[in-house]
């Protein structure tokens, strides 16, 4: 006489999916450190643009303004007084219209009252000078 077992549902295979998932996981942790950054680049395909010729021409202007507590100096020329702004307007109105592209490189000291900086700004935008620079020493 055969004996037929009859398997019930609890005796089937399962397919345990925690084992898998960790698999899967460690595989994505391999070949991310595994990865070179230098190869992702290397595939990259990059269109740069042409180099612009670079104006070189050492005569170019170059307006240099130091902001003091006491005044300023305009090109090593200090400028002190209650007529200091003015001074300092009349001179940038003058560079200005030889050349209104004058690269204007301003200079703060800490000390310096705010109300100058922006006095000299303003002139600048009177003078419809564009190129200018501000540091603070």
């Amino acid at each position: 006489m055969g004996h037929h077992k009859t398997r019930k549902q609890a005796d089937l295979a399962k397919l345990e999916m925690t084992p898998m998932i960790d698999v899967v996981f460690q595989l994505l942790i391999f070949f991310i450190v595994t990865m070179s950054e230098q190869d992702v680049l290397a595939a990259l395909s990059i269109s740069r643009p042409q180099a612009q010729q670079v104006r070189t021409d050492s005569s170019a202007p170059l307006l240099q303004i130091t902001i003091h507590k006491d005044g300023g100096i305009i090109n090593g020329q200090p400028l002190n007084g209650a007529r200091a702004q003015e001074q300092l307007s009349a001179r940038m109105a003058r560079l200005a219209s030889f050349d209104p592209n004058v690269s204007v490189v301003i200079k703060s000291t800490n000390d310096a009252p705010h109300a100058k900086l922006i006095e000299t700004l303003n002139i600048c935008a009177r003078e419809e000078m564009s190129n200018i620079a501000v540091f603070s020493l």
